[in-house]
């Protein structure tokens, strides 16, 4: 890729990000907040898809096909892992707990 100033720029800012990231406290606080993300991006589809009963087949659908690529991405490398990994993982750990809690909330 040629070296023009917008790609200097973005190679910049995702070398600050990951540098950010070093730090554990702030590894931690932002795997927290990925994970309460998936939460609450479980308990707004499913209430916003149940809404119109049409959409619960394809909505699965998506949910599934969520969950299985993270985990390719996810357990696909054994040695190193880049810090995204691990963001990624959280945000899929509090989205299937999400949707655990809808499915007992609807058995109910």
């Amino acid at each position: 890729m040629q070296e023009t100033r917008l790609s200097l720029l973005i190679e910049r800012l995702v070398n600050q990000f990951f540098g950010f990231l070093t730090n554990p406290w702030r590894q931690l606080s932002l795997i927290t907040i990925c994970a309460l993300s998936g939460f609450f991006l479980a308990s707004v589809i499913t209430t916003s898809a149940g809404q119109s009963a049409r959409w619960d087949i394809t909505i699965a659908l998506f949910f599934l096909l969520f969950t299985e690529i993270s985990n390719y991405i996810i357990y696909r490398r054994r040695n190193e892992k880049p810090p995204w990994i691990d963001l990624l993982n959280s945000l899929k750990i509090g989205f299937v707990y999400g949707l655990y809690l809808e499915s007992l909330k609807l058995g109910s």
